[in-house]
């Protein structure tokens, strides 16, 4: 069930458009949100993540340091083995913390939640990309200190952190010691009861291959047991003072610290830099991979603390140029919450190049770190119309698992590529095949992202050197999975799969399943004879490499003009699958609050006997294939399976926000959209302190996007309709389709349009065609009356 399960207390939280903040420090809440804190004030690359844990190391639910893609082999155990299951999954490591800083002032440590606090701020910066603290607090000997650290992973070097700590003795001299610490410490254990939570790794995980230490620079260096990775990870620092210090070092396997120890004098503050530096490799030894580390702290040397956060500093501004979305209502928690939500999808992406994205970005552990579908359907729009070459690169790690699809797909007895439910490196890791092997979907929700990607931004250069293999083998896929069947009238059917809605497994023509695959078909024909008509070349080297067959393009044609789809004429809906109006509807009224999320509290095959929905599924469907489908359509589908809807997947309410935009009911897409963006400000699921959830906030700005300001691409025409909830008086964000970047800005009354950079873009707005150019790069228009009926013109399914 939605509920806020906390709702931050603005005298110690305050609604800051720019920055998510603590103002004040409360001891009892900061050992309840220890966890909710360390995701809320995580900072991340794409390529390094590291949780907003203190420097001091406590309180701490998990001081995580994550690389994207660095893991280790788990086995999959079975209590009764069946052929084709997956029996070794990947799980995302925890690499050695080097947030470390620990303070001792007269030998005594600093602990917040025993300090005698004057004054508190922790602050992540979302304009500088920075977690600030700074603290005043009386040491036990009456001596009045202050403390600022400032903390970064760089954008600009992937493989680099880093730290500035400021300490100043206010009102006496001072004796102080500063431990700077990177350990290799065992991970916190999962709660096995929760599925979704990364398993545990039996044994040492990291094994040592040697350390260096000197000065005060130190680096470790391990090896996985069985993924074949080498990791090596250091810090070095700079230290400025007017007051004299000195330094020792001691380093091992596991643990080097650099201790700084200074007589601190009245108001002349000590200054420590700390630079972190992590790289992996799966192909060097570990001498190469510690030199690479000690080219990154060398750089960090050199260029210093101000140089590094200036230039980081200026790489924000550059993201909030091209994806800022700002909102004017009376909550002012609301633009605070859309902003922090987009930067931590600047913070999942921006550096992820060679990688996926994972469920939860580089902010925990859960789900191991796997990528799902969730990039494809939910993040991929997001940094097509703001970071098309980050888009891009997420495709092209897809193509690059292609050869391990297609393994898959002949252990399981298939054609052409089945794409694995959850991975890191391209292997199947989901060890239940009802929810996993068989959402067999995902092979269309990569093709159909990869339609939107190229239809956005032209790139038809990567459609016809990527793209047209990847749709290929797709199509080959479901040519080989359905039948043309008699009881059906010879239409085309897709049997014993799972859709999006996992709480209905392994049906027989699952709507949304074989609505995407229907288009997965249709685009595979269409881009592979454009191959063979304008690069007959490049059509050779595919049929080469993929002994594709003329003839198959006939085929992919007929299944997708035949595509049986379910449709009830009693109730004019489209049943989710051929049985689900068969089922007993789930007995909502007599189900506690407490017992969501029924996954938890209910065996699957309770759920799977019911009317009773994990997350949107059919009206998913009407969503990515909008034009599908007529407004009537729309109306009494999501009028039925509303209701049947628990929403226990973060990914469900943004997608019910657009759909109920759209067929005019204001009052739920707002309700909607504000579980969807408080998803985790409110940990509204309740597992925050796991870490974000990096899809639905690709989702809230989907309903910002496609909900709010009306968007469709469909076949790349590019429209607008836009609905401003009345909560609201103005919405802004900002696009970039085919290399042409502008605004559109919507208020009550009016649309304005402004090309920002480019020389034209063609689009409609409620119907109506416009041109954005260099000479007349501004539009206004008034506000359309709904999408009702723009869309009664729309052909059925």
């Amino acid at each position: 069930m939605l509920r806020p399960r906390y709702v931050p207390p603005e005298d110690i939280f305050p609604p800051n458009p720019w920055a998510f903040e603590a103002v004040q420090y409360d001891a009892r809440l900061a050992q309840e949100l220890t966890g909710q804190a360390e995701t809320m004030f995580a900072l991340s690359n794409g390529y390094l993540g590291i949780r907003g844990s203190v420097e001091e190391g406590t309180p701490v639910q998990e001081a995580g340091t994550y690389l994207s893609g660095f893991y280790e082999h788990r086995p999959i155990s079975y209590g009764e083995h069946a052929y084709g299951f997956p029996t070794v999954g990947q799980s995302i490591l925890n690499c050695p913390s080097g947030t470390a800083l620990k303070l001792f002032v007269e030998d005594e440590p600093f602990v917040v939640p025993q300090a005698e606090i004057l004054s508190y701020r922790r602050s992540l910066d979302l304009r500088a990309g920075t977690l600030n603290r700074d603290v005043r607090w009386a040491s036990p000997a009456g001596t009045r200190l202050h403390m600022r650290t400032v903390r970064l992973v760089s954008l600009a070097h992937r493989h680099l952190a880093a730290i500035a700590f400021v300490l100043t003795a206010e009102d006496a001299d001072v004796e102080i010691a500063i431990s700077s610490e990177l350990e290799n410490a065992p991970s916190s254990t999962a709660d096995i009861a929760d599925p979704r939570l990364a398993a545990s790794l039996a044994g040492r995980v990291l094994h040592p291959t040697g350390f260096q230490a000197e000065g005060m620079r130190a680096m470790l260096s391990y090896r996985t047991e069985s993924s074949g990775f080498h990791l090596g990870c250091g810090m070095d620092h700079a230290v400025s003072s007017d007051s004299s210090y000195f330094t020792e070092q001691v380093c091992n396997d596991d643990f080097a610290a650099v201790t700084i120890r200074c007589k601190l004098s009245r108001n002349k503050p000590i200054v420590v830099y700390k630079y972190l530096s992590y790289h992996y490799s799966d192909n060097s030894a570990p001498a190469r991979i510690l030199f690479q580390t000690a080219l990154t702290l060398d750089r960090a040397l050199k260029s210093g603390f101000q140089e590094i956060v200036e230039r980081q500093r200026s790489d924000v501004e550059r993201f909030w140029a091209r994806a800022d979305v700002a909102v004017e209502c009376d909550n002012l928690r609301t633009q605070q919450t859309i902003r922090w939500n987009l930067f931590q999808l600047l913070q999942a992406s921006e550096r992820s190049e060679g990688h996926g994205i994972g469920a939860r970005g580089l902010t925990g552990r859960t789900y191991e770190g796997h990528y799902f579908w969730d990039t494809e359907i939910y993040v991929l729009p997001f940094l097509i119309y703001t970071n098309p070459a980050i888009a891009r690169s997420v495709l092209k790690f897809r193509y690059d698992m292609l050869d391990k699809a297609r393994s898959r797909a002949r252990e399981l007895g298939h054609r052409g590529a089945t794409f694995p439910w959850r991975t890191i490196n391209g292997e199947e890791a989901s060890a239940y095949y009802a929810a996993g092997t068989a959402q067999y979907h995902i092979n269309a929700d990569i093709a159909y992202a990869l339609q939107k990607y190229v239809n956005v931004t032209g790139d038809n250069e990567f459609l016809w050197s990527y793209g047209a293999e990847i749709l290929t083998e797709t199509a080959r896929l479901w040519f080989d999975l359905g039948f043309f069947s008699e009881s059906k009238g010879e239409k085309f059917c897709i049997n014993g799969v799972t859709g999006p809605d996992e709480y209905t497994a392994i049906v027989n023509n699952n709507c949304f399943t074989n609505l995407m695959a229907r288009e997965n078909l249709r685009y595979a024909a269409q881009v592979v004879r454009d191959l063979k008509r304008m690069h007959p070349d490049r059509f050779d080297a595919l049929a080469q490499r993929t002994g594709l067959d003329s003839s198959e393009l006939a085929d992919w044609e007929d299944a997708s003009e035949r595509m049986y789809l379910p449709y009830d004429e009693r109730l004019k809906i489209h049943p989710q699958d051929d049985d689900f109006l068969d089922l007993e509807k789930w007995d909502f009224a007599a189900t506690p609050e407490n017992r969501y999320p029924l996954l938890l509290y209910y065996h699957p095959l309770n759920l799977y006997r019911s009317q009773v929905i994990k997350q949107a599924d059919t009206v998913m469907a009407m969503f990515l294939l909008n034009e599908h489908f007529t407004h009537e359509e729309k109306r009494r589908n999501f009028e039925y399976y509303d209701p049947l809807t628990t929403h226990d997947s973060s990914l469900s309410v943004c997608i019910q926000s657009v759909v109920a935009n759209e067929i005019g009911l204001p009052h739920k897409a707002i309700e909607y959209f504000n579980f969807a963006a408080a998803m985790d400000m409110s940990d509204i699921g309740g597992n925050m302190m796991n870490g974000a959830h990096v899809a639905a906030i690709g989702g809230t700005w989907l309903a910002l996007a496609y909900g709010f300001a009306g968007l469709r691409d469909s076949k790349g025409c590019i429209s607008f309709n836009p609905v401003l909830p009345k909560e609201w008086s103005h919405l802004s964000l900002i696009l970039t389709v085919r290399g042409q970047r502008f605004r559109i800005e919507v208020d009550p009354t009016s649309v304005i349009y402004t090309l920002l950079s480019g020389e034209r873009l063609k689009f409609s707005h409620v119907g109506e065609d416009l041109i954005l150019s260099s000479a007349e790069p501004v539009i206004s228009r008034p506000t359309g009356q709904g999408r009702v009926d723009a869309q009664k013109s729309n052909e059925s399914a």
